[in-house]
């Protein structure tokens, strides 16, 4: 029996895994590609239609204007930090060619809460990755100590009311990408 598109999408989503930046590289994705990604990214649960994130996009030199942020702040708040310290900051968003900030922006709303539009904002990210991992191209989500410092934040030019979910870094795999272990599944189900 042939494989059908649905069980192509189950095989996919069963093998997605995350590449790391320092593996990856470049090209990045093409302006199509990008609008594609960031299409989906937008296409998630949004009780309310209230859109509770928005992105930034870092390529070329942005991503190392943004290095130079959470440089700088992290050599203000660390002043007896060595150079080597500062540098590795000032790489952050340079290993892959492009990175994408999902921020989460929570609206007041009387029967949308706040925790339920974070985790739309987790699941725009989820979406961004998961497609550009659809597109060929590695990606990994994370956060780090410049995701959750307001400086830094302030830096980027995320409002006083905005958090970040996190950084989506997106490039070729360098290298074939191994599997980790999975949660077992017994552990973690429980029937009510």
């Amino acid at each position: 029996m042939r494989d059908t598109p649905v069980t192509d999408i189950i095989e996919f989503l069963k093998t997605r895994r995350s590449v790391k930046p320092r593996e990856m590289n470049g090209p990045g994705p093409s302006p199509t590609e990008l609008e594609t990604i960031l299409t989906i990214g937008a296409r998630v649960p949004d009780h309310g239609k209230l859109a509770p994130w928005r992105f930034i996009v870092f390529e070329g030199d942005a991503r190392s204007r943004a290095g130079d942020v959470i440089a700088a702040v992290f050599a203000r708040k660390n002043p007896d930090a060595p150079v080597d310290d500062i540098e590795v900051e000032k790489r952050r968003l340079m290993e892959a060619p492009l990175v994408i900030a999902v921020v989460s922006v929570t609206k007041p709303h009387p029967k949308v809460p706040p925790w339920e539009q974070e985790l739309s904002a987790g699941a725009s990210a989820m979406n961004i990755l998961t497609t550009a991992t659809a597109l060929g191209y590695g990606a990994n989500w994370l956060t780090g100590w410049y995701a959750f410092d307001r400086d830094v934040l302030d830096g980027l030019g995320l409002l006083p009311n905005e958090k970040l979910a996190g950084f989506i870094h997106i490039g070729k795999s360098s290298k074939p990408n191994e599997d980790r272990p999975r949660p077992v599944l017994a552990e973690l189900v429980t029937r009510f």
